[in-house]
């Protein structure tokens, strides 16, 4: 089986998990293929690049039947479906918190004012304002090694990454604080690996299924018919982030916060894990009521 890959670090690493997890359980044997995408390409700021354009390439080579299927960051996928194709698996989630690898083993707190914090995200940059911390977000590109080696040739006092990504990549040690959700939401999706092959290949969509795990789909289900309703792309400053109870139910949070931090609106709701799109749905419903729909709009019209 022919696994479609983006070719950085942390997509070979990604992908290779899944198909360590699909040679185990089914004796099939996976070939990764790696595939450039338009993002690879681009040193553009994240929020410029526009929804998709990780994971554009790949859904291409799935149509053109270069590879049999493809594994991406979920939380890089479009909210609507891509035509004659599903998602076929969504393995166990990994840590979807955020991670800050700072100077001399700081936490976000012990910075001091005007610290520098790196990262490519419109949502942590926005995080970060929100928490009155004095400190100064740099919007910056670059696989992880680049960003690290950012704050270790003392250019940025920190920098900002998903803990998943450090943890797929042995680099988990490395982070000086987990950053507790209260105080930086991960992005809907964040942590999750979505496997996605072509509708009307039957017999793979039962093979890869068998990775499938049903808490994760219920919570990435929930975060992105959240971020869907509120057609806000990958890039905006939305957060949402749903736990599965002991009880079988979902729990959401999202929140929609301004650039410049001072609007963060924050709501939460709860269902069951079969409801966990309505869930996010009327989630997002809320938000949209509260306003939080004039502050996706002006972020918008910034960015064209």
């Amino acid at each position: 089986m022919r696994l479609g890959t983006r070719g950085s670090a942390l997509a070979l690493a990604q992908s290779r998990l899944v198909a360590e997890r699909l040679e185990r359980l089914t004796g099939e044997k996976v070939e990764l293929v790696e595939i450039v995408t338009s993002g690879d390409r681009s040193t553009k700021p994240v929020q410029q690049l526009g929804v998709g354009v990780f994971v554009s390439a790949l859904r291409d080579a799935l149509v053109a039947k270069e590879i049999d299927f493809a594994v991406h960051s979920y939380k890089d996928l479009p909210t609507a479906p891509a035509e004659g194709l599903v998602i076929a698996a969504i393995p166990p989630r990994e840590d979807p918190r955020d991670a800050l690898i700072a100077r001399d083993g700081l936490t976000l707190t012990e910075l001091p004012d005007g610290a520098t914090i790196g990262t490519g995200s419109l949502r942590r940059l926005a995080q970060i304002a929100a928490l009155g911390l004095n400190l100064t977000g740099v919007p910056i590109r670059g696989n992880v090694d680049t960003r690290l080696r950012k704050v270790a040739e003392g250019e940025l006092d920190g920098v900002i990454l998903a803990r998943a990504g450090l943890v797929r990549l042995d680099r988990g040690a490395e982070a000086t604080e987990i950053l507790d959700p209260m105080l930086m939401l991960p992005a809907p999706a964040q942590g999750a690996l979505a496997v996605e092959c072509s509708a009307w290949r039957g017999d793979l969509i039962e093979l890869i299924a068998t990775i499938d795990d049903r808490p994760t789909r219920a919570a990435v289900t929930a975060e992105r018919a959240l971020l869907a309703r509120l057609e806000a792309g990958c890039s905006a400053p939305v957060a949402a982030l749903a736990e599965v109870t002991e009880d079988d139910e979902v729990y959401l949070r999202g929140a929609v916060i301004s650039p410049d931090g001072v609007y963060a609106l924050r709501l939460s709701r709860t269902g069951t894990l079969d409801e966990a799109g309505e869930v996010g749905r009327l989630l997002a419903e809320e938000l949209l009521a509260e306003g939080a729909d004039t502050v996706i709009e002006s972020i918008g019209r910034a960015q064209t």
